[in-house]
């Protein structure tokens, strides 16, 4: 097992099992999230919110995933790594648009932008309801929970700057999973000939999905407020 994880394939099967694990969150999350623009009483949210923090088995599955995490971005700067010292010199490639494209040269970019953006995220929502007790609570149908909605569409109704970061955060998320999508079934054999192009329009179908539905959340709340 040792030898597997350090090999090649081993180092990619994790980057494909980590990155498909989050693949699967980002559609939780977008679907909760768009509740934000689908009610605006905020009465909607709040219950799928309360529902994700009180909820057993997302208890349990929470800091897997934040395991995931840790493990698809520190795994991602190795395998750069590992390729930087394989070729430490630089050779002459005049066209490598030919045999790659502009998201798959620069994954590892596109990455480290989605980590500032996570950060950001996590300042703003996460780590204030989680940690800072600044949420206030109400009921709703006779039950207490925090009142998520507020603090979100607050946010975003009253500063543009962070309208903006997250409009980028989503575009840039969603370049990322246009080839990280395909990528990770390519490197888990999960894919042939015919299945590749299915799979690299899927991926990017998923990804388009998950840039507008993400960016389009601060946008409504922007233009409506």
């Amino acid at each position: 097992m040792s030898k597997f994880l350090t090999a090649s394939i081993g180092r990619k099967f994790i980057m494909s099992i980590s990155g498909l694990f989050l693949v699967m969150f980002l559609a939780v999350h977008l679907s909760v999230n768009l509740l934000l623009i689908f009610d605006d009483s905020g009465e909607l949210f709040n219950i799928a919110a309360h529902f994700m923090v009180t909820n057993p088995l997302i208890r349990i599955v929470e800091p897997l995933l934040g395991l995931g995490f840790l493990v698809h971005i520190i795994w991602s700067f190795f395998l750069e790594y590992q390729n930087w010292k394989a070729r430490p010199v630089k050779y002459n490639q005049k066209n490598p648009a030919v045999a790659s494209t502009w998201t798959s040269r620069n994954m590892l970019v596109l990455g480290a932008l989605v980590l500032v953006f996570l950060i950001i995220h996590i300042i703003n929502f996460y780590w204030v309801i989680r940690f800072t007790g600044g949420v206030q609570e109400i009921t709703i149908n006779g039950e207490h929970m925090e009142d998520t909605y507020s603090l979100v569409a607050g946010l975003f109704k009253t500063s543009v700057i962070y309208d903006i970061i997250y409009v980028l955060g989503g575009i840039l998320l969603g370049f990322h999973l246009s080839h990280g999508f395909w990528s990770a079934f390519h490197t888990l054999g999960l894919s042939n000939k015919q299945w590749m192009s299915r799979l690299q329009i899927i991926g990017k179908i998923y990804a388009v999905i998950i840039a507008v539905g993400f960016s389009i959340i601060p946008l409504y709340f922007l233009i409506k407020f």
